[in-house]
């Protein structure tokens, strides 16, 4: 099947209240460009460096999203730009954001990683690193970063039950700071926070089920790497 014909599959399958960002990191500009073509206007890629590349070559009314793990000293480098970044895990990196935000004269939209799974190996913050960061008082100083919602990864498993689990900790997650946003008890960063990212191609669908606004497809659409 082509991208766009596996594109056209995927969307009809998804809720109109989830976003798509289709997985694009190591594919070249003429597969993305063949997404763009069929209608798809977000892209995650996990590497500064590529997503730059492809910013500066393809169309500008496309919306980058930096789904990898994100290095401190690399965000200089698509603060001009980028839409969204998914795995902001600690408040160095978002006070980093914010510095080049403020730079740029932009507001960067962010999501905070949430670690969920338990490979040892995926990043992200755990209950309580989440609610300390959002309490501090260096993250109520922060005005050019606006917290969209919170993103996770399931452990790598054919276990349903087990990935089913990890979503709807982060649902639950999720719930609870709404509760504490619509109870005036969050900064103003967070009065847009209704995001979550989770589900990939194996598992999008049992993510939206279980919650998930976002989700982040890159084989089913482009195949395998």
């Amino acid at each position: 099947m082509s991208i766009q014909s596996n594109l056209n599959a995927i969307k009809t399958t998804l809720p109109e209240h989830v976003t798509l960002v289709a997985v694009s990191k190591t594919k070249p500009v003429s597969d993305l460009m063949e997404a763009y073509e069929a209608g798809q206007r977000i892209f995650g890629e996990n590497k500064i460096q590529e997503m730059t590349d492809k910013y500066e070559e393809m169309p500008k009314d496309i919306q980058w999203h930096m789904i990898g793990h994100v290095q401190t000293n690399k965000v200089k480098f698509m603060a001009p730009f980028v839409n969204l970044i998914h795995g902001v895990d600690s408040l160095k990196l978002l006070q980093e954001i914010n510095k080049q935000a403020l730079k740029n004269n932009r507001i960067i939209d962010c999501l905070l990683q949430i670690h969920i799974a338990e490979e040892e190996t995926k990043f992200g913050l755990d209950e309580n690193e989440l609610n300390e960061l959002i309490s501090s008082s260096e993250f109520e100083k922060m005005k050019n970063i606006r917290i969209l919602g919170l993103m996770g990864m399931a452990t790598f498993t054919e276990n349903q039950n087990q990935i089913k689990k990890e979503f709807t900790h982060l649902k639950s997650i999720f719930d609870s700071i709404q509760q504490r946003k619509d109870a005036q008890q969050c900064a103003s960063t967070m009065n847009n926070f209704s995001t979550i990212s989770m589900g990939m191609s194996g598992d999008y669908q049992l993510a939206i089920e279980c919650g998930s606004t976002m989700v982040r497809i890159g084989s089913s659409i482009f195949g395998g790497r």
